[in-house]
């Protein structure tokens, strides 16, 4: 049985505005049956990185044909381009900034239209907020099984932000860094388990994390800590993490998005 079509939110709006629930509100005006999710609405204000790899760990989870919809937009309005991303049978529709880039990286299939049809625009639109006259309605319309080709024409020169990747150097060293700070303040890094594994895919291999100087000893789990150090781990997202138990790693320890991390094989 087919399930409701599904549309996920992802934006920086945050929650005391109306902007988000309005979004829905046109949304299902087009489309009621459409099934609605909230992925996140706490990104940092215009932090195009951070949408863009909140949006990578989110969109496997759910079924192929979601439509996700990523609004963090600081040129909305000038003329930079509302764009669909057809990628491994999911569609994402947002601006042209950058903000899909860790997504072109992952899939295997990729198409990426210039959204130029109109007449899936709301029929009066404003310069400052494309969330509600382009991008919700145009998913809405996706959601009722128009076809992407109705939507504009295919395109090769969308906008890819340059992404921070960990090197590995010939002393068996990976140089990443903290690309995410989570609401706890653990620190997420671009290392994945992937990479390592590049260095050893030996079960028994020994790790050594380092950071501004500190070891960050490798754990199973958040309560394996047994005091407030700095420690690191293999997140759900089979990326390296780094923190503090029960506390909050990047004030505890001044981490900032950008610090080098490095992993050693001992």
């Amino acid at each position: 049985m087919e399930h409701r079509p599904i549309i996920t939110l992802t934006t920086d709006f945050g929650y005391k505005d109306p902007f988000v629930g309005i979004m829905k509100g046109v949304i299902l005006k087009i489309n009621p049956f459409a099934d609605i999710v909230d992925i996140t609405h706490g990104i940092s204000s215009q932090n195009v990185l951070e949408a863009a790899f909140a949006i990578e760990m989110s969109f496997a989870s759910f079924p192929s044909k979601t439509i996700h919809v990523v609004v963090v937009d600081p040129g909305v309005g000038s003329i930079r381009r509302p764009i669909l991303a057809v990628a491994d049978h999911h569609y994402f529709v947002g601006p042209d900034n950058g903000i899909f880039s860790r997504i072109y990286n992952l899939t295997e299939t990729l198409n990426v239209i210039h959204i130029t049809s109109e007449h899936y625009f709301m029929p009066q639109r404003s310069f400052t907020f494309h969330g509600r006259d382009i991008f919700a309605p145009v998913a809405a319309w996706l959601s009722k099984g128009i076809n992407v080709s109705h939507l504009g024409d295919p395109i090769t020169d969308y906008v890819t932000i340059p992404l921070s990747v960990p090197i590995t150097s010939k002393d068996n060293i990976i140089d990443g860094e903290v690309i995410y700070i989570d609401r706890f303040g653990n620190l997420i890094t671009n290392i994945h388990t992937r990479k390592i594994d590049e260095l050893s895919s030996d079960p028994d291999r020994r790790l050594k994390v380092m950071i501004k100087d500190k070891e960050a000893p490798l754990l199973n789990y958040y309560s394996q800590a047994k005091d407030k150090g700095l420690y690191s781990l293999i997140n759900s997202f089979n990326y390296l993490e780094l923190f503090v138990h029960r506390s909050n790693a990047s004030l505890d320890f001044g981490i900032e998005v950008g610090k080098k991390v490095k992993v050693v094989l001992i």
